[in-house]
């Protein structure tokens, strides 16, 4: 009875706002000791997350991420990208696509990307005559696009957790990730063709003056897959040469920020971000540890054989869970708690674990802007000064789009291991 009761207290103090990791913690603290066995488990879980090799890469990527976006880098690339693809129809739509899902890849949280380059694109769709509609869906649901693509930090965090090569998990996401662009592409061609939006002209001078203007951040995605699978150096030195990399351009080439008045306060930013990550990592890394020791997963594997005999109703349920999962919680927190459960069932209905992952994140991609609690909604209702209700619209047909675009991912599971296996 008294563990119903401390178990009730904690859902209502997280209903109530506590934050996440002192409810994890609890729980996992209180299980141990239910159980008689030392709490020091908790710690130990901490210890060992301290001593992963791979850890370093985290904060690294995290902070180049928050430079680039607080740098004028986000307009020297939608320059770039407007040059290149700006004469397609649809092409400023695409421009907001791609520049999204470059900026969502490196920050690794879909808010920064909202707003850092919300305020930038939202107006210039509304003057090239893009609907309000179409616009405001665009850039909620394109926050979290890039979260497949290298070096994005939950794919980083799945490794880590689910204790897969981080590197392997890079080459698996690049084609569903060119997937769900692909696919957003061709409705924002559809719709900029029915809207009669007009077409900025090719121009070779437009493109070398962009070009040239831009020289220092293109090569950012070549120097990170390049390094990692020419064998030239590991996930964890890309991060480190990656963040110096930024670093100087963005202080000594370009000049956008100032060594000791901004890079400070961009380092105190992205850190409390890694440290909120850290912090739940910890904690709940101790409650998977009672969850394993009780055989948790392995009770729920029992449970859904009872109801679930085929790998294709259980990845249908599968999404379904992380659909909802994703709508509820960030996704730090989702990948961290819910990870060391399904790992070991996926694995006894045949799901390859890289594809897993993939199939994970792509779910946690989609959540973010899942009504009726999706973060992207409520970030983009507070950007753009727009109800939320409105969103939920603006953002259905995009949302359609992901769907079927993880159902692919789902049942076509070489479009994410064909360059694992290559590799």
């Amino acid at each position: 009875m008294t563990e119903i009761l401390i178990g009730l207290a904690l859902i209502l103090l997280a209903l109530f706002g506590a934050p996440l990791f002192t409810v994890i913690a609890a729980i996992a603290l209180l299980s141990f000791h239910f159980a008689e066995i030392d709490t020091a488990a908790v710690i130990v879980e901490l210890y060992r997350l301290a001593s992963a090799p791979t850890l370093i890469a985290i904060p690294l990527f995290t902070f180049a991420g928050y430079v680039l976006a607080e740098s004028k880098s986000p307009q020297r690339l939608v320059d770039l990208a407007k040059a290149l693809f700006g004469w397609m129809p649809g092409g400023l739509a695409i421009v907001s696509l791609v520049t999204c899902a470059f900026f969502t890849a490196f920050t690794g949280a879909s808010g920064v990307t909202i707003v850092a380059l919300g305020g930038l694109l939202y107006p210039v769709l509304l003057k090239e005559g893009y609907p309000e509609k179409f616009s405001l869906g665009l850039l909620t649901s394109s926050g979290s696009l890039g979260l497949l693509f290298p070096p994005s930090l939950p794919i980083i965090l799945y490794g880590l957790v689910a204790n897969i090569s981080i590197d392997q998990l890079f080459l698996a996401g690049i084609l569903p990730g060119l997937l769900l662009i692909i696919l957003l592409s061709a409705y924002s061609v559809r719709r900029g063709t029915v809207a009669a939006v007009p077409k900025t002209p090719f121009n070779w001078k437009n493109i070398f003056i962009a070009i040239k203007g831009s020289a220092w951040e293109i090569p950012l995605p070549f120097i990170i897959i390049g390094g990692i699978y020419s064998g030239f150096f590991t996930a964890t030195e890309a991060a480190a040469v990656t963040a110096f990399y930024v670093l100087f351009i963005e202080v000594v080439v370009y000049r956008d920020l100032h060594l000791f008045k901004d890079v400070p306060r961009i380092m105190k930013e992205s850190m409390l971000l890694v440290g909120a990550i850290l912090i739940i990592l910890g904690c709940a890394m101790g409650l998977t540890n009672y969850l394993i020791d009780e055989q948790i997963p392995m009770k729920i594997l029992e449970f859904m054989r009872t109801f679930i005999s085929s790998k294709i109703v259980f990845l249908m349920l599968l999404n379904l869970l992380l659909l909802i999962v994703g709508c509820m919680m960030d996704m730090f927190s989702a990948i961290i708690v819910v990870v060391p459960l399904i790992v070991p069932i996926a694995a006894e209905f045949g799901v390859d674990p890289v594809h897993l992952g993939i199939i994970f994140l792509a779910n946690l991609e989609i959540g973010y802007f899942t009504p009726p609690v999706g973060l992207n909604l409520f970030i983009s209702s507070f950007r753009f000064n727009k109800s939320v209700f409105k969103l939920y619209a603006s953002a259905l047909p995009f949302l359609i789009i992901y769907l079927i675009a993880l159902m692919i991912i789902t049942y076509v599971p070489d479009l994410s291991l064909w360059l694992v296996r290559v590799f």
